[in-house]
């Protein structure tokens, strides 16, 4: 039996997720004033009985989830092909790379397949074993807890390792975009993990039209340290003038 005062946490918890479309363990607990753990077990209940989606650290409305790789994968694949080309035109000999998971990126990760003697810096356990294949590579797999939906690993671990980790140029996914043109993900510490990789090097966002009007919860930090944003098309006029306000260069995969 849930006790009362969990009863109207939870209720709490609904409308909260209503009102801003996420929210995280560590704002619960802190709202709540109840530790970590009991959230958790919340968001799990709350889960189980169709509430909402949990997502890593916290929880999103419900049909806010990120897809699988496999679902992303066919989405969009002539777009996301014709973006990691333009990408891997930006590569040069012996550079060191920061290569973010993502099925764009891993569409990357098949272009760069023939440039041995790069520094690879990675989350993703896909792009990681793709690219050490290649003789005279070095793959550096970036440390973390595996998100099993994303087959990559995120947090504490990743953060230390983007931290020590000095790329030329880094490559990063995207899960949406919000109206006012700032980058979002799916989940706190996926949002977290990807504003570090922004410091990481000459950052550039790979960015398909469907993602252009996408909207996922979670804010990524440091937008006006990217570098660009490469696309398979041009995006609408207002989107596109905010980019350029960010100081963004856009480029349109050909």
């Amino acid at each position: 039996m849930v006790r009362p005062l969990a009863v109207r946490r939870h209720n709490e918890i609904v409308q909260r997720l209503r009102a801003a479309g996420s929210v995280s363990v560590g704002e619960l607990a802190t709202v709540f004033g109840v530790s970590h753990e009991t959230i958790r077990r919340d968001l799990k209940l709350l889960a189980d009985n169709g509430h909402l989606d949990v997502v890593h650290g916290g929880a999103a409305r419900r049909g806010m989830m990120e897809p699988s790789i496999a679902q992303r994968g066919e989405e969009n694949a002539a777009g996301k092909l014709a973006i990691a080309r333009a990408a891997a035109r930006m590569v040069a000999d012996a550079s060191s790379l920061l290569i973010d998971s993502g099925t764009t990126t891993a569409a990357l990760t098949q272009e760069l397949l023939g440039r041995p003697g790069l520094t690879i810096f990675t989350n993703s356990l896909n792009h990681a074993v793709t690219l050490c294949r290649v003789p005279g590579n070095r793959v550096v797999m970036l440390g973390g807890e595996v998100d099993n939906n994303d087959e990559a690993t995120f947090g504490t671990g990743t953060a230390t390792g983007i931290d020590s980790a000095r790329a030329d140029v880094a490559f990063i996914g995207v899960g949406g975009f919000a109206e006012d043109g700032g980058m979002t993900d799916y989940s706190v510490v996926a949002a977290e993990t990807r504003g570090k990789m922004i410091m990481a090097g000459r950052a550039y966002l790979l960015a398909d039209h469907t993602k252009f009007t996408r909207r996922t919860p979670f804010r990524v930090p440091n937008m006006d340290k990217c570098a660009g944003v490469i696309v398979d098309c041009m995006p609408d006029r207002a989107l596109a003038s905010i980019w350029a306000d960010l100081g963004w260069t856009i480029i349109v995969a050909k």
